[in-house]
């Protein structure tokens, strides 16, 4: 069945298609792909509930940052479907919400077909994450609870908001408890991934990571979720949490980090480049 155009746009500055598709199944469960990669989930009437397994990890991160229910400030890079604003706002009411995204048409793609629930406290700010990111307000220095890093050109990460020099900008919003986190999307051999993590362990004196078994051992293209702060990692209860999920992983910290980045680079402007483009197949509709 063709789409609807109505659920559709032409992304002006990166010219992919974004377009919404509606679960037949499930009404008011939505997907959103761009260039034909699904990048985004929201269950309208369930804006608590993530579907993809690599954000549920990162919802994680949310749940613990700080006490459950309590508000915070959150700056997520990378828009998407919005769906982890949605997540803060109906599990820390009250809490203050930055979006940074490039694409001004997918915002008002998913405003116009999935609207944020009454009382979301989110400023949707337009333009390239770092350099937005740059130009915060100096009131939100030292004060940002959780930094979610969720960037894709279509199926890959652009290299500026990989290198150490970007995630230097990062770690200066945090507060002193904050914690960035990083999608990070990679295949066969990590070696993408691995110096991410060595590249957050140059900038963050704490880092964990997270991921199914078969992805830390390089065996297929998938997400690695990236956990970094400059406090100590309220993670006690995260491998639970992990082992838990619909799609359990492990949380690699301490010595076993150590070991996954050893020998790997850390990424400066001068050597960053883009993240591994998948296989196509890997979307394909079954």
């Amino acid at each position: 069945m063709p789409s609807d155009p109505e659920l559709e746009r032409r992304l002006s500055v990166s010219g992919h298609l974004a377009h919404l598709e509606e679960s037949r199944q499930v009404p008011g469960s939505w997907t959103l792909y761009v260039d034909g990669t699904p990048q985004s989930h929201v269950e309208l009437d369930r804006p608590d509930w993530l579907g993809f397994e690599y954000v549920r990890r990162i919802g994680h991160a949310v749940d613990l940052v700080r006490a459950e229910g309590e508000a915070i400030t959150a700056l997520h890079l990378g828009g998407g479907a919005l769906t982890l604003p949605r997540y803060v706002a109906a599990t820390r009411p009250g809490s203050r919400q930055q979006v940074i995204e490039l694409e001004s048409e997918l915002v008002d793609l998913v405003r116009e077909h999935l609207p944020l629930p009454r009382g979301a406290q989110v400023r949707v700010r337009h333009g390239d994450a770092r350099e937005v990111l740059a130009k915060l307000p100096a009131g939100l220095d030292g004060a940002v609870d959780i930094a979610i890093v969720d960037i894709f050109s279509g199926a890959r990460t652009p290299a500026h908001v990989t290198s150490v020099e970007f995630y230097e900008l990062l770690a200066k919003r945090l507060a002193p408890q904050g914690i960035a986190v990083a999608n990070v999307a990679d295949g066969a051999g990590l070696a993408f991934a691995r110096s991410q993590a060595a590249t957050l362990a140059h900038v963050f004196e704490h880092v964990a990571i997270a991921a199914d078994a078969s992805m830390l051992k390089g065996r297929r293209f998938g997400n690695v979720v990236m956990y970094a702060s400059n406090a100590e990692l309220p993670f006690a209860g995260l491998p639970r949490r992990l082992a838990s999920d619909p799609a359990p992983a492990r949380m690699l910290d301490g010595a076993e980090l150590r070991n996954f980045v050893a020998g790997a680079p850390v990424v400066t402007d001068a050597t960053a480049v883009p993240s591994p483009p998948p296989a196509r197949s890997i979307f394909l509709k079954r």
